[in-house]
């Protein structure tokens, strides 16, 4: 079952949509205040957020870039303002999608389904490494940790990526500095030894050649 987040203020909205969402089969949480939406956030186990703009405590706009920090979760903007400012804010900051009100609740549920077609269509393309508690999404070049982006080096991440891709495996020296270095397998990237470089003599009189 589809679990769905959403963050509005107005309960007779809330009720309305919790009616609507419940019925098509999904599972729904809400929260009216930015503070609510962070508890229950914290457990990142959403398919998708819809979120009010204007908050008693602050904005939807924050929260979506709290969001972005470490998840790429569909996110829809609900909100009174048409302004075509808040919308391009809202598109900017993360937002995939953007529905003012009052809306019809037909249009809502299309693009719901719609931004979970897509994220389906997205993620069952996308390669991804996993061990444990940690998550490697290749394309996009990040590692995770109980869903909490890692802040990583591109050395960190790049020996992060062939550990687990050779699981249960005993790696020498050489395999881990050519996969650091990039070589392409049967590539031999053994560094050689310094040499210093002969320095020709320098003179300060005339060039003495003939």
């Amino acid at each position: 079952m589809r679990k769905l987040f959403l963050l509005e203020d107005d309960l007779s909205l809330i009720s309305g949509l919790t009616f609507a969402f419940k019925k098509q089969g999904f599972a729904l949480d809400t929260a009216r205040t930015l503070a609510e939406a962070e508890v229950l956030w914290s457990d990142r186990k959403y398919d998708l957020l819809v979120l009010d703009v204007s908050l008693p405590d602050g904005s939807g706009f924050d929260f979506c870039q709290k969001v972005r920090r470490t998840s790429n979760v569909p996110i829809l903007f609900l909100t009174a303002s048409d302004e075509e400012m808040n919308i391009i804010m809202g598109l900017e900051l993360g937002g995939d999608d953007y529905l003012t009100k009052p809306f019809k609740l037909g249009v809502l549920l299309s693009r719901v389904n719609a931004l979970l077609r897509r994220a389906n269509a997205s993620s069952a393309g996308e390669p991804v490494l996993e061990s444990g508690s940690i998550t490697v999404r290749l394309l996009q070049g990040q590692a995770y940790k109980n869903g909490i982006l890692l802040e990583l080096t591109g050395a960190e991440y790049k020996l992060l990526c062939f550990f687990m891709q050779h699981p249960n495996a005993v790696l020498s020296k050489e395999q881990i500095l050519d996969a650091l270095w990039d070589c392409s397998r049967g590539c031999r990237c053994r560094r050689r030894p310094y040499t210093p470089a002969r320095i020709p003599a320098c003179s300060t009189g005339p060039d003495r050649r003939t």
